[in-house]
């Protein structure tokens, strides 16, 4: 099935691996504000000296750079889910390469922390569409077969994007100049351009043609996303009509207040908390993985190494997850590795409970590089895949702005909470901070076994019809659906 769907698709792959790589640009951005804290020669720029002659930048405008990035994230999503729908995947994501290209030059000639934050507040508009974009994109261009593939190839941009922040950045480390914070702003200038191309090039979404009435179109974008063009194209553009209408007969619009209704608010919920769980399970701790090792005992060279280390494994973890989503459902993959992050959370917090020394400090290190592969294998790359399967396809942008405006709302507290647990000048909770996020990790766990559906192997069509019926989070694997009739099959 997997391999007859490559054959037949190889255009869809090589499109949506295409789009999917302005995430390593965001992935790099949101990460390396994260990682500048863990820099002394970005902290002597930004920061405030203290009594011992080092400098920090205060745990108050830590939360404020990286809440203002999320503000305008914010704000991008809601504006990209309204001229996506209007305008298409290919115009919109096209309009925030060329907006994010200009506001990069604020972070490089920023000679303030004040100005620091006005740049990221505006880049966080284009970042919010790459958000959206990216996923929703992949979902639709692609047969059910690679579905999974190519939503979570999402995550592995995201790593590969931390991955070259640590490792441009303990390039930087030696340097004493101002280009040690200006060169890693500089680098973001590699990717507008080729995207750009790729962008402009790429064929538009037939599902945004169908839901827009111009059959004709969809039908010429699956001939472009296909290996050759045959009868197949027709029958698919039937079916994406067939799905539309069963949606279409389930609610009246495609607008925002739409996802509330009762028709949907359940598709809603689960999107949005399943997007949420990936920020309060303890993943932060990852982001902020240099700064924590810092706390945590190494110095900066050490931890940078191990920063590098923590995302190879993480990219490692991504490509495994794909043979694992072949042979396990993702509500099982899911659940298992929640509990697995809490298991591992409770681990680091009592090793921090030993009195400090290299062998405590290492062991937390190699805890947390544990942490990152088994997030990386199952609630990162997943949750992409859990957003993309589980909207309705004519809500689906808006589903997606939804979901990961929580997920950035949530942000916005666990980035106050983080940087206050993780600085020496506030709350210096240091890897005890573990015990906090285990705690909350649990409570993902439990909300995950209640109420996350399985959408492993099931067309749009069906899990229309399975969310239809009421049917439960736990018995979605296992219902037999008649999609002609759309109803369930006693």
């Amino acid at each position: 099935m997997k391999k007859g769907s490559v054959r037949l698709y190889p255009m869809a792959i090589f499109w949506s691996v295409g789009m999917s790589t302005a995430v390593i640009m965001e992935g790099y951005a949101v990460m390396l504000l994260s990682s500048f804290y863990a820099l002394p020669q970005f902290n002597r720029k930004y920061g405030q000296q203290q009594p011992d002659g080092t400098f920090v930048v205060p745990a108050s405008w830590k939360s404020g750079l990286s809440n203002g990035t999320l503000c305008g994230e914010i704000l991008g999503l809601f504006l990209t889910g309204i001229f996506q729908d209007r305008y298409g995947y290919r115009k919109t994501i096209c309009a925030a390469l060329l907006m994010v290209t200009g506001f990069i030059f604020i972070l490089f000639v920023a000679n303030g922390v004040e100005m620091l934050l006005v740049g990221e507040i505006l880049c966080g508009i284009p970042w919010g569409a790459f958000q959206t974009i990216t996923t929703a994109y992949a979902s639709e261009i692609c047969p059910v077969a690679l579905r999974a593939y190519l939503t979570t190839y999402v995550n592995l941009c995201w790593v590969i994007g931390q991955l070259v922040v640590s490792g441009v950045l303990k390039g930087v480390l030696d340097r004493q100049d101002q280009w040690a914070y200006r060169i890693p702003f500089a680098v973001q200038w590699i990717w507008p351009i080729p995207l750009l191309v790729i962008c402009i090039l790429a064929p538009e979404s037939p599902w945004w043609y169908v839901r827009h009435g111009q059959l004709d179109r969809a039908k010429k974008s699956l001939e472009r996303l296909m290996s050759q063009s045959n009868d197949m194209a027709d029958h698919t553009v039937a079916m994406m009509q067939h799905t539309d209408q069963l949606e279409k007969e389930a609610s009246s619009g495609t607008s925002y207040l739409e996802c509330f209704r009762p028709s949907n608010i359940r598709r809603t919920e689960i999107v949005c908390f399943v997007w949420l769980i990936q920020i309060i399970c303890g993943s932060q701790l990852m982001g902020y993985s240099t700064v924590f090792y810092v706390a945590a005992g190494l110095n900066e060279r050490n931890s940078f190494t191990m920063s590098l280390i923590q995302y190879s494994i993480g990219a490692i973890g991504t490509i495994l997850s794909w043979f694992l989503m072949s042979r396990v459902g993702r509500r099982t993959i899911y659940l298992y590795g929640l509990a697995i992050l809490f298991a591992l959370l409770m681990v680091i917090g009592f090793v921090s409970l030993a009195p400090r020394s290299d062998n405590v400090n290492w062991t937390i290190a190699a805890i947390l590089s544990v942490f990152t592969f088994i997030y990386d294998l199952t609630v990162g790359p997943v949750c992409y895949s859990l957003v993309a399967e589980l909207s309705s396809t004519r809500l689906r942008a808006k589903s997606v702005v939804l979901a990961r405006n929580l997920y950035n709302i949530g942000g916005i507290v666990v980035n106050v909470l983080i940087n206050y647990q993780l600085t020496s000048t506030a709350w210096d909770w240091g890897a005890r901070s573990a015990f906090f996020w285990g705690g909350s990790c649990l409570c993902c766990a439990i909300w995950t076994f209640f109420r996350l559906p399985e959408p492993s192997g099931r067309t749009y069509a069906e899990l229309d019809i399975l969310f239809a019926n009421n049917v439960p989070a736990r018995k979605f694997a296992t219902t037999q659906v008649d999609v002609v009739r759309g109803t369930i099959v006693a």
